[in-house]
């Protein structure tokens, strides 16, 4: 009798060191997939800082092409606030969504300022325009390595999360899946659009 006792405990013993190993498995791939959240947030706040500065510089060029201006910042304004919301994280797939359609609109925006910049050489040759567009592409190719990391954070979070028996523990302890972040193709979103004239 007292073997099976020991056989019992033995084993509710393991059972619990097996279940608070899975739970801080989660917590490790949980932080993890946040702080590449917040590595997004920190370039693309750099972009948002960006743009009032490059639109300033543009406008004393660009006296026609006021509404692709406009444009550029109403996008810049939607992003920022959703950025600034309180819903402002990984674990909201709704406000994710919403988020990734506003940064997309942005990245269209700016693809069109920087087709209208192309048509005019000297706003172009201009070098304070010229370096805050290199400052741009510069952070637009950190946003991208940035994401690259949250997502593939994600997976390994939400595979983690979902395969068995983690997902006991995952359930148990409310640990909600996150969702990535998926922007559409930047180099589909800078191609000039082409207009067939015939």
């Amino acid at each position: 009798m007292k073997l099976f006792a020991w056989l019992f405990v033995a084993v509710i013993v393991l059972v619990v060191v097996f279940g608070v190993s899975i739970f801080n498995k989660l917590v490790r791939a949980r932080n993890q997939a946040k702080n590449g959240f917040a590595q997004i947030d920190v370039q693309l706040k750099r972009r948002h800082d960006l743009i009032p500065n490059l639109v300033k510089a543009a406008k004393r060029y660009l006296t026609h092409e006021q509404d692709t201006l406009t444009r550029v910042i109403g996008a810049r304004n939607h992003a920022q606030n959703l950025q600034d919301s309180k819903q402002h994280q990984p674990d909201s797939l709704e406000h994710m969504a919403l988020f990734a359609k506003a940064e997309d609109m942005l990245s269209k925006a700016l693809g069109q300022f920087s087709a209208v910049v192309e048509a005019y050489p000297e706003l172009k040759a201009d070098s304070m325009i010229k370096e805050l567009m290199d400052e741009l592409t510069n952070t637009e190719n950190r946003i991208g390595f940035a994401r690259q990391h949250y997502n593939d954070s994600v997976m390994f979070y939400n595979n983690d999360r979902e395969v068995f028996p983690n997902n006991l523990i995952s359930t148990t302890f409310g640990f909600r899946p996150l969702s990535p972040l998926i922007f559409e193709d930047r180099k589909a979103i800078i191609q000039a659009p082409t207009v067939d004239m015939s």
